[in-house]
């Protein structure tokens, strides 16, 4: 099923999409405006063109962003991110990775690879590699079909370098406290400090405050019979 899924990628990607339009070359100012000299003076080193020497069909990638060489305004991309980590995983588990274009979502799914290879133990890291090399026999085998021969993908994939990634925290990456939480719980640990340093010496406090009053302290405690209850109404005598 996943085999089936690279495959009609493949070819919905070769035959049906067209290949990518040649770059729009602007025209050269006229010579009764222009001037020659300052122009070659500011002009860089010539470049040899990069001849290509392979023959593969050359299709725009439909992983990224693409530009119209004429209007000058770009497109999104054919497949949206979630399309591209579904078809991203159907290859790796039918070791049909290489014949999809470069994406986004490809630089994640080999550090994830390079990681789980670093967690095996040696012997099976033996059997990882022996694994590899004949599905590689095999795909030379099958490179023969039209689905699987190669393709040259047009077009450059930016990395965003995202802080916390290779260490799988992305949330709390560069951030000084996990999280805002409430007000109450900012403060709770600064409150218990106090209320801690407050009740240790509560004793020498009580203490030294009844001896710094004085007797007033204590006249005040005391009650007086003349004065009614407080907390029981008066009774009559009778």
């Amino acid at each position: 099923m996943a085999t089936k899924a690279i495959k009609h990628f493949r070819l919905r990607e070769l035959v049906r999409a067209a290949p990518p339009p040649p770059p729009v070359l602007k025209p050269t100012p006229s010579s009764s405006s222009f001037d020659f000299a300052k122009f070659e003076s500011l002009q860089p080193n010539p470049v040899a063109p990069e001849s290509s020497t392979n023959n593969f069909p050359k299709r725009a990638n439909p992983f990224i962003p693409t530009k119209n060489p004429q209007t000058g305004r770009w497109s999104p991309p054919k497949y949206s991110l979630r399309q591209q980590a579904d078809l991203i995983k159907k290859a790796r588990s039918s070791g049909t990775l290489a014949l999809l274009p470069p994406s986004p979502k490809t630089s994640a799914v080999r550090l994830a690879a390079i990681s789980f290879a670093k967690a095996q133990p040696l012997a099976k890291k033996h059997q990882v590699q022996s694994d590899l090399e004949t599905q590689v026999e095999i795909s030379a085998k099958d490179s023969e079909e039209r689905w699987t021969q190669p393709i040259e993908w047009v077009g450059q994939v930016k990395e965003r370098t995202v802080p916390g990634a290779e260490i799988g925290n992305r949330l709390y990456a560069g951030k000084k406290r996990m999280f805002k939480g409430h007000k109450w719980e900012r403060v709770a640990e600064k409150k218990a400090s106090k209320r801690k340093m407050l009740m240790r010496d509560m004793g020498k406090r009580i203490q030294r405050y009844k001896q710094a009053s004085g007797f007033s302290y204590y006249k005040r405690r005391r009650p007086n019979p003349l004065k009614p209850s407080k907390t029981s109404g008066g009774k009559l005598p009778f």
